[in-house]
C-alpha cells in the first residue's frame, strides 16, 4: 500500500459517517494528501461545478461516500429528493473523474439494492432478480444506477471503477434525530432518554423477532480502503464485469431482541423491554453474504457490543448538537 500513501485521494462526503470514517482510516494509514470539500464549496448535484473541482486538482482516487441517506420515515417522506439527489451526486463524480482521467473509483452503494424477498443470506448475484422493498426503492434504484455506472465506465473505457455493498451501518457520526435515523442510533437515543427520565420501560416496534446485521463504520472503513488498493487482477479474478460489487458485512445478525437487550446493558437500562407487535417488523431476515469479501482477506473486528460502547460514549459526549433535533 505504500505506492498508495502520496496519492491525492478525494473523499466525496467526508462529513457524513461513513465519509468520516474512510478518512480516519487513511489518516491512520499515513495517506498524507486527503481532499475533502464542504458542501459550501462544492455542491456535488451540480455537474458543472463537480468538473471544474476536478479540473483544479490532480486527484487519483476517489471514494464516494457522499449520498442523501435516512431511515424508513425519510425514506417515505422524501421519494423524490433520495433519488433524485443521489443520481446527480454520482453520476456527476463518476462522469467528472473519468473526464479528470481518474483510473481508480469507490462507490458506496448499500445493502437495499437487494430484493424484498432475497434468499438469506443475500449474495451479490441476486442484484435484480426482484422486487424491491418498497419503502426504499428510489434510494435503492439510483445506487443500482451507480453500481451499473461504474461497471459501464470499466467495460468501455477500461477504468478501474468499484462497488462496495455496506450493510447496516452504525457508529461515530451516526444520525440521532428521533424520526430519520436508522435503527440503532434511534433505539440508542431512546434507551439514553429511558435513563435519563428513570423510566420503567422502553418500547420496542414490532415482535423483536426479525434478524438484522450491523456493522461498525470503522471495519467498514477499512474494508473500503482494503478493496480500493487490491490488485486489479486479483479484483476481477474475485468479481464479475456485469456483477462486480463486493458485500461488505459482518456476516454475523442478531434478533432485533437481542439488540435492545444489549442496548440496555450498554446505556445502563434496567427497565422493561416491551414489543409492541401491532407495528410492522419488516423482513424477517437481512443478512449479507460475505464470501467474496473473505476470499480477498478481509473480514470484521468488531463485535455488536464493543461497538455499541463505543458509539455510545461519542454519543454522550456530543449529545449538545441533538437536543433540539
Amino acid at each position: 500500500m505504500t505506492q498508495h500513501l502520496e496519492q491525492l485521494v478525494f473523499v466525496a462526503g467526508h462529513r457524513g459517517m461513513a465519509g468520516s470514517a474512510i478518512v480516519r482510516r487513511l489518516q491512520a494509514l499515513g495517506y498524507a494528501n486527503i481532499l475533502t470539500a464542504d458542501r459550501n464549496e462544492l455542491d456535488l448535484t451540480r455537474q458543472a461545478e463537480v468538473e471544474l473541482f476536478f479540473k483544479r486538482h490532480t486527484i487519483e482516487q476517489v471514494y464516494v461516500a457522499a449520498a442523501k441517506v435516512g431511515g424508513i420515515h425519510a425514506n417515505h417522506t422524501y421519494p423524490a429528493e433520495f433519488i433524485y439527489e443521489n443520481l446527480m451526486i454520482e453520476a456527476n463524480l463518476i462522469h467528472s473523474a473519468h473526464l479528470a482521467g481518474v483510473q481508480k473509483l469507490l462507490f458506496l452503494g448499500s445493502s437495499c439494492i437487494y430484493p424484498k424477498l432475497a434468499p438469506q443470506p443475500m449474495k451479490e448475484d441476486a442484484l435484480l432478480t426482484g422486487t424491491l422493498e418498497p419503502t426504499n426503492e428510489p434510494y435503492a434504484l439510483a445506487k443500482i444506477a451507480g453500481i451499473k455506472l461504474c461497471e459501464s465506465y470499466n467495460r468501455q473505457y477500461g477504468r478501474d471503477y468499484r462497488s462496495v455493498m455496506p450493510t447496516n451501518l452504525y457508529g461515530t457520526n451516526d444520525n440521532f434525530h428521533p424520526q430519520n435515523s436508522h435503527v440503532i442510533p434511534a433505539m440508542m437515543r431512546r434507551f439514553h432518554e429511558a435513563v435519563l427520565a428513570h423510566a420503567d420501560e422502553v418500547v420496542i416496534w414490532g415482535s423483536g423477532t426479525p434478524l438484522r446485521e450491523f456493522l461498525h463504520v470503522d471495519d467498514m472503513a477499512a474494508a473500503c480502503v482494503h478493496v480500493m488498493n487490491l490488485p486489479p487482477a486479483v479484483y476481477q479474478a474475485n468479481t464479475q464485469p456485469m456483477l462486480s460489487h463486493i458485500n461488505v458485512g459482518s456476516g454475523v445478525d442478531c434478533t432485533i431482541r437481542e439488540l435492545a437487550e444489549t442496548m440496555a446493558k450498554v446505556t445502563g437500562f434496567s427497565g422493561k423491554l416491551m414489543f409492541d407487535a401491532t407495528k410492522p417488523d419488516g423482513a424477517p431476515r437481512k443478512l449479507m453474504d460475505v464470501s467474496r469479501l473473505k476470499a480477498l482477506d478481509w473480514q470484521a473486528r468488531i463485535g455488536l457490543e464493543d461497538g455499541l460502547r463505543e458509539t455510545y460514549t461519542w454519543f454522550l459526549l456530543n449529545q449538545d448538537r441533538y437536543r433540539q433535533a
